[in-house]
């Protein structure tokens, strides 16, 4: 299976106080895969790291198939132009209508007309069920579940092979929870991308994530199916899997453990 990701002992420092010491995980191409931790992890962290925000103290994170370390400015750039981020509040611009948000990549990375840029945007937007008037809104006009579709349609502005999304879920009723993580499936069979979503929404863990990595203690304490995670005797683990809630919600998932 073709790995898109390799993260090879990252240790993280800011100060004198380290959040990593020697994380290690893989992400396969495709897959749909969850970050979880305990508060104060490093999970927000990582992921930057992995989108160039942040330069880990050391280890090695390649992205499909380059090295981050010392990265020349034009890969870099090439890189940024294959993956698609959604930040936990949506992060839209709020001086630009939706559409105008969408455009901001294709403006900078593209030479592709004002007519095709416009085509661009409603095919975006009916991509994750948007009507094409919401293109004219302003992110304050719009609920917070449009956010979430309108920011995701600027993630899936230029095509991306990857998609990072930061607590998806975060912010919506379970309705509209439940909803966008259809659609998340949706777009990764229809589109073939490898998504890396931080979340600690358990519908999400055991409905759509293929795989996971669960940070505590600095470190990844378990990694893989839901089936290998639960597995793990860590306390961070069995008290968020393993609880009485959790064990009598998912009970049908959970109940050969």
């Amino acid at each position: 299976m073709n790995r898109v990701i390799e993260i090879k002992e990252i240790v993280t420092r800011f100060g004198t106080r380290t959040i990593h010491d020697g994380v290690n995980l893989h992400i396969n191409e495709n897959e749909i895969y969850g970050i979880l931790g305990e508060s104060g992890s490093g999970k927000s962290v990582l992921m930057k790291e992995m989108i160039m925000l942040l330069e880990p103290s050391a280890g090695e994170i390649h992205v499909l198939g380059k090295s981050l370390k010392g990265i020349s400015f034009k890969d870099a750039q090439s890189l940024r132009c294959d993956w698609g981020v959604l930040f936990q509040f949506g992060a839209l611009f709020s001086s630009l209508t939706v559409a105008e948000n969408i455009e901001v990549q294709l403006k900078e990375y593209t030479n592709i007309s004002p007519m095709m840029r416009g085509n661009l945007v409603r095919s975006k937007l009916a991509l994750v069920g948007l009507d094409p008037h919401v293109g004219a809104l302003y992110p304050s006009e719009l609920s917070g579940g449009m956010v979430k579709r309108a920011a995701l349609a600027r993630a899936l502005a230029m095509e991306p092979k990857l998609l990072f999304l930061d607590e998806p879920t975060s912010g919506l009723d379970p309705i509209g929870a439940r909803n966008f993580d259809a659609l998340i499936v949706e777009l990764r069979n229809l589109l073939g991308i490898t998504v890396v979503m931080i979340t600690h929404d358990l519908d999400s863990i055991f409905s759509i994530v293929d795989r996971m990595a669960v940070l505590a203690d600095k470190h990844v304490v378990a990694e893989g199916s839901i089936e290998n995670v639960l597995q793990s005797q860590h306390p961070f683990v069995e008290e968020f899997f393993m609880n009485e809630y959790t064990k009598e919600r998912f009970k049908d998932k959970i109940k050969d453990v």
